[in-house]
């Protein structure tokens, strides 16, 4: 099986507009500006509907995509073997690169007395939690949402085991992970996070299964407004009852965490006929470079904030942290790949300035109907 033009597309397009929607999900606070208080009325339930609920959709929907890429061609092209040694450069050196590069950065500020509080303490930190920090061998890393990729190397680890389960007892597999992903206080140790483990699976299962990505295209709109619906009111569940969610919250949060998965799906099928739609498809490696970079650059113009600012005015550094941060990382990408070409190469796992094609994309018409156009992390952290 191959991924036509329309499919490829749109996964670009799912994996800038996750992407972006995870630096939502990453902006930093405290006790004192944290959004539960409802201090700041409707900013604060906005602030929860994008960082706690729907963008909380982000690394599920991410991790299944990749599973389903990894099996496109079918069970019996899989070569595990050559898969590792491209994952290792793709997925691996960069994790260590950018998770390593800043360790060794928040070292050096916390040796000048700053950083504590905002990072790890790395200096306190024993030599078992130092190794976690680089390497996440059992906690967050020093650059937390690299999680995802150190729990994405693990299910690529797995994947032949994971295909095999998915090809002789598919429901029982998929049944048991799933339960496993949304039911809170079951540890998997693993994975940092469970929701990755099971959609990894289910991509597997979707791709040796030959299951049509636009099977439900026809429910696109029907499917988007359900998702957005339901992140709205949980939402206001979460903003009502948080930051220590009751275990019924808990598991609807994580339900709709990967549930919500399949209306982003649905919500690319309707973006990608818009020219804003095709555009952010085609930007490449710029998801890979916001994913890696977001994260230090967000609780840098914290720590900076937290010197020079009022706290009452939090809804201004939230919505000016997100606008530089986007900005700062659209300009860096661009000077890094442009004039320094062989680095971006390696930070960002040889993607280049676009994607390179997983599988062989097979040009087709377009449908009829498109042709008309966590230390302890603080919560921020988790």
């Amino acid at each position: 099986m191959t991924v036509d033009q329309n499919i490829s597309s749109r996964i670009n397009l799912m994996r800038i507009l996750l992407i972006c929607g995870i630096v939502f999900v990453h902006v930093p606070s405290d006790d004192a500006t944290s959004q539960f208080l409802g201090s700041n009325g409707l900013f604060d339930w906005l602030r929860v509907f994008l960082g706690e609920s729907l963008f909380r959709i982000g690394v599920p929907c991410l991790s299944a995509i990749s599973g389903y890429l990894l099996f496109v061609r079918g069970a019996e092209s899989f070569n595990y073997a050559k898969t590792l040694r491209s994952k290792a450069k793709t997925v691996l050196l960069p994790f260590l690169l950018w998770n390593c590069g800043l360790l060794v950065l928040v070292l050096c500020i916390q040796l000048m007395g700053m950083g504590v509080g905002y990072f790890h303490d790395l200096l306190t930190a024993s030599p078992r939690e130092l190794l976690t920090y680089a390497f996440a061998v059992e906690d967050f890393p020093v650059n937390v949402p690299l999680y995802f990729l150190r729990d994405l190397m693990v299910c690529i680890l797995l994947s032949p085991l994971l295909a095999m389960l998915v090809r002789r007892m598919p429901l029982t597999t998929l049944v048991v992970l799933f339960a496993i992903a949304i039911i809170p206080d079951i540890p998997v140790a693993i994975v940092l996070k469970k929701s990755i483990l099971f959609s990894f699976t289910l991509g597997i299962y979707l791709a040796v299964n030959k299951v049509d990505p636009k099977v439900f295209d026809r429910f696109a709109g029907a499917g988007t407004a359900s998702v957005l619906a339901a992140a709205g009111l949980l939402s206001v569940a979460l903003y009502q009852n948080g930051p220590d969610y009751p275990w019924v919250l808990g598991l609807l949060l994580n339900a709709l965490s990967i549930l919500g998965a399949g209306g982003f799906w649905l919500l690319s099928a309707l973006a990608i006929r818009s020219v804003a739609g095709r555009k952010m498809a085609g930007t490449g490696s710029l998801s890979f470079w916001i994913f890696c970079g977001h994260y230090p650059l967000l609780v840098v113009m914290w720590m900076v904030w937290n010197r020079i600012a009022d706290q009452t005015l939090y809804p201004v550094f939230y919505v000016g942290a997100v606008i530089a941060t986007f900005v700062i990382l659209v300009v860096s990408n661009q000077m890094v790949s442009r004039f320094m070409p062989v680095i971006y190469q390696v930070l960002t796992g040889s993607r280049g300035r676009k994607d390179k094609p997983t599988v062989n994309a097979k040009r087709i018409s377009p449908a009829p109907h498109a042709r008309t156009r966590e230390p302890a992390v603080s919560q921020h952290q988790r």
